[in-house]
């Protein structure tokens, strides 16, 4: 049976500066959903205009077209870490593919892949799930194992002076809105330095941040002896 409200139309912003490219992804999206399926629909402008779209949540990235490669990547991650991102590069450059995706994209194609592929890759992540060739998602969880040894162990990220505010507030379980308060700054401001200190860390919620923040980031007793995520008996999520 269908899920239910699996009908409406999912936006997915097209990010290419080359018009060739750019018409060749759009008919990527003229195939017919299946039953069951929901309908793509591609969204075009620049890379300025697509971030300012709070309505979309996928992006799809041709790394061909741009000179910076992962740099955009990186870009789109810092502004809207909401977004998943399905990147499209070169083939047989697994070196590539495990950049791409310990730098957050959530599947991997490449030129050879047609419609069809495109559009399994797109419903793996819109469902949550990791595309990518199987052979190196195997390798990529090997060297996720091994990057958790001593040695990775022992390196501690490093935090500007901001994140550290942050970090402290967090800890004390202080929502978004608080720490904005208490800073000057705005809630999307704290939800960037939010998104980059669980990338850090390695985590993906505010909850395994606070509980990690102390071993991880080595910060000082204080921090900790007040940071309980039950402090003034709640757990925020925003």
């Amino acid at each position: 049976m269908c899920a239910i409200g699996n009908s409406d139309p999912i936006r997915i912003g097209l990010v290419t500066n080359e018009p060739i490219r750019l018409a060749g992804l759009v008919s990527v999206f003229d195939l017919p959903a299946r039953r069951c399926e929901a309908q793509l629909y591609p969204v075009t402008g620049s890379l300025a205009e697509l971030l300012s779209d709070a309505t979309l949540r996928y992006m799809v990235v041709d790394l061909h077209s741009w000179s910076s490669g992962l740099k955009t990547v990186d870009t789109i991650r810092r502004q809207r870490p909401d977004i998943r991102l399905i990147v499209i590069g070169p083939e047989d450059n697994d070196e590539l593919v495990m950049k791409s995706i310990r730098a957050g994209a959530r599947a991997y194609l490449d030129v050879r892949d047609g419609p069809e592929m495109v559009r399994k890759a797109i419903d793996a992540v819109t469902e949550g799930s990791i595309w990518a060739p199987p052979r190196l998602l195997t390798k990529l969880i090997d060297g996720l194992l091994k990057s958790s040894g001593p040695d990775r162990a022992a390196a501690i990220p490093e935090l500007t002076a901001r994140e550290h505010q942050v970090l402290e507030l967090i800890m004390r379980a202080r929502s978004n809105r608080e720490i904005a308060s208490e800073l000057g700054i705005e809630e999307r401001t704290v939800r960037a330095h939010l998104a980059r200190l669980m990338r850090k860390a390695g985590v993906d919620n505010r909850i395994k941040l606070s509980m990690s923040a102390r071993r991880l980031f080595k910060l000082p007793h204080k921090s900790a002896d007040r940071a309980g995520v039950g402090e003034r008996g709640r757990n925020p999520v925003n």
